[in-house]
């Protein structure tokens, strides 16, 4: 006997019946959101099964203490710190010195102005090229919305070492895609 999926369209509702411990309610709750944030680990992780465990953990973590969740902010914003603070959590595992410590280096001027266009591909293709530490921090300022003080409160680390791996990893990104756009062209 097949039963029909239950669709509801009130989140409120469903996270109620989460609460309950609705199996149907889980189920559609998690396929309005595991796109997204599957989207969000591989941007963070780079590896599609780090990715993929990562949201399934993420998913387990946030059904488990659903009601921690309070109608504070979205259930999209609550879940998708869960999928962040797990990506960071397989990064450190992975790679212990994610970040490197040193605040001081000297930035090489960016060109501004140049006429090169970026397009969506080439960013994507670029950011899986970065060591780690500089891809957690760009998608973290970038994407995620974060800020300096957010990103090192969340990775232990000063505002400054940040701010100095952000650049980096601007520059970095930059030079990967000229490279790229350069070989393209011959």
């Amino acid at each position: 006997m097949n039963e029909e999926p239950i669709h509801i369209s009130d989140q409120a509702e469903l996270i109620r019946l989460c609460k309950k411990n609705d199996q149907k309610a889980f189920e559609q709750l998690y396929r309005l959101y595991a796109k997204a944030m599957y989207n969000v680990c591989v941007r963070m992780l780079n590896d599609t099964q780090d990715a993929e465990d990562a949201l399934q953990e993420s998913f387990i973590s946030a059904f488990k203490n659903i009601e921690a969740y309070s109608k504070k902010s979205s259930f999209g914003s609550w879940l998708k710190r869960i999928v962040i603070n797990k990506c960071i959590d397989v990064l450190r595992k992975k790679n212990n010195n994610l970040i490197a410590l040193e605040d001081n280096f000297d930035l090489v001027e960016m060109d501004t102005e140049s006429e090169v266009t970026y397009t969506i591909e080439s960013i994507q293709s670029a950011l899986k090229l970065l060591p780690d530490g500089y891809r957690l921090i760009l998608t973290l300022f970038v994407f995620e919305d974060f800020t300096h003080q957010q990103i090192a409160h969340k990775l232990n680390i000063s505002e400054g070492t940040s701010k100095s791996q952000y650049a980096r990893g601007k520059q970095r990104l930059i030079q990967i895609i000229k490279s790229n756009t350069n070989n393209y062209e011959r």
